[in-house]
């Protein structure tokens, strides 16, 4: 591919060593295809080198003690708050994200290392008691986790950074070696995080192949699954493709998180002006390229009309707009693809017999915030996730029917539920088929700390990064006997 000239190549990082290999790839704004950068695909002998590297690394890596990797995840946060503005600018210029939701981004990447830190130095095991039968007496057991070794990271286009985040960090805070294989669309955040990771760990004598970011094409990545080395495989992005992956990795530890189509209740007692305002910022965040954006909106009948002339107000008033700019809120998607085959499952619904409330339009590579309502559970608007800025929004009467028709479809990834009614939040709770419950917010809401993940055709496991670090372990049992 021809690069221009006045762009320097961004080397990859393949076991400790900065390398530019002969295939190179343009990166290229969502919003206007400006070239912002160039780096290269690395090939299946550069992915091989690099799980061998890190099967080494894991010899010296596993024995560090919790204070040190404590450390080293302390001085990668302070290494990302150091080059906060730069990192933004990055995520910004290769996903097309505004700006404020850019810096948002890095804010949490900072965190989600600090928390590791955390984690690093608490994560424990259990005493068990054994003699719980005859035959046992005396007898206790140490339950500890242990490190399974090197892990593949895969991680998708919307959250360069973060999601790069809850690859590693967990992967650093147990003693794993990582490879991380960002997208090919949005390869330069992750490897600018690698230059912080590498920087601080070379002062901290980090093991050489502990971290190799490699841009490559997903068959090419797909090797890897075929390489012993590998023992743990953490995936982010499309159903079809994790659970292909999930297959081909055969006995290793799998976490997979890919997507879904959330729903949120809004009750008769709900705050309906808050619910419309939170709902636009779930909505409409990111263009609505988040797992959990809010897909299918479902309002009490008694307060529907109220609900819907607020929101469809504030989505037509979001500024629309270059990416770059502060007060841009909502940007482009990331391709021209995703938009055609979204506008096409818009003019579905429509002929359907679904009614278009707003939106529908577009300008460049930016979809007019969409509402629709009048659909039904068969559309693809309905069933299937949209990963853009579109909404459908329906009237309820029976709290019942609308639990069932929030799991209703193959995804369960997060649900909201705006109302005051206690009873009706736990019986929510007990009901919805999801990963997450969220009680007076939208599904979009996400701390960086806490299990996230899903049921059904939404994934397998659970990252937050206490959790993604035991799911990077194995426990494992030891049995004593008093003398």
């Amino acid at each position: 591919m021809t690069t221009e000239s006045s762009i320097d190549i961004t080397k990859i990082l393949v076991a400790g060593e900065w390398i530019e290999t002969e295939t190179t790839l343009e990166v290229s704004s969502p919003y206007d295809s400006r070239v912002v950068g160039v780096t290269c695909l690395g090939s299946e002998a550069d992915l091989a080198r690099a799980a061998n590297a890190a099967e080494v690394a894991f010899g010296e890596l596993k024995a560090w003690p919790a204070h040190k990797r404590a450390a080293l995840l302390t001085s990668i946060a302070d290494g990302i708050n150091g080059r906060s503005e730069e990192l933004a600018a990055t995520i910004s210029g290769e996903a097309g994200k505004p700006i404020k939701e850019a810096r948002g981004e890095v804010t949490r990447a900072e965190n989600t290392f600090r928390i590791a830190a955390e984690e690093a130095k608490r994560m424990g095991g259990e005493v068990l008691p054994l003699d719980v039968a005859p035959g046992a007496d005396g007898r206790f057991g140490l339950l500890r986790r242990f490190p399974v070794g090197p892990v593949l990271g895969i991680s998708p286009f919307n959250f360069p950074l973060n999601l790069v985040a809850h690859k590693i960090a967990p992967a650093l805070a147990v003693g794993c070696p990582i490879l991380l294989k960002p997208a090919s669309a949005t390869p330069l955040s992750a490897l600018l995080l690698g230059e912080i990771v590498v920087e601080v760990g070379q002062a901290a004598g980090l093991p050489v192949g502990t971290l190799s970011v490699i841009p490559a094409d997903g068959p090419v990545a797909g090797t890897l699954l075929d390489n012993p080395a590998i023992k743990k495989l953490t995936f982010t992005g499309s159903p079809e493709i994790g659970w292909m992956l999930k297959a081909r990795a055969g006995t290793r530890k799998v976490t997979l998180e890919l997507g879904g189509n959330a729903g949120v209740i809004v009750m008769d007692d709900a705050n309906v002006e808050h619910a419309a305002q939170r709902c636009i910022t779930g909505a409409f965040a990111n263009a609505g390229q988040v797992c959990i954006s809010v897909q299918r909106i479902y309002v009490h009948s008694s307060v529907f009309d109220k609900f819907k002339d607020s929101f469809i107000a504030k989505a037509q008033s979001l500024v629309k707009g270059d990416p770059r700019e502060v007060t841009t809120e909502l940007g482009p998607m990331i391709d021209p693809g995703a938009i055609e085959k979204t506008i096409g499952w818009i003019d579905t619904a429509v002929k359907d017999g679904a009614t278009l409330l707003t939106g529908g339009t577009r300008e460049g590579n930016i979809l007019a915030p969409t509402v629709l309502t009048r659909t039904t559970p068969d559309m693809s608007v309905c069933s299937d996730e949209l990963f853009a800025p579109v909404v459908v929004l329906e009237p309820f009467d029976d709290f019942d029917a609308v639990l069932e028709a929030v799991n209703s479809g193959p995804f369960g990834l997060q649900a909201g539920l705006f109302t005051t009614n206690m009873n009706s939040i736990l019986k929510a709770y007990e009901t919805l088929e999801v990963g997450g419950v969220i009680a007076g917010d939208i599904p979009t809401f996400r701390t960086d700390n806490m299990p996230y993940g899903g049921v059904k055709s939404s994934g397998y496991g659970r990252e937050g990064v206490k959790y993604a670090m035991e799911e990077m372990c194995e426990t494992r049992l030891l049995v004593l006997q008093k003398p």
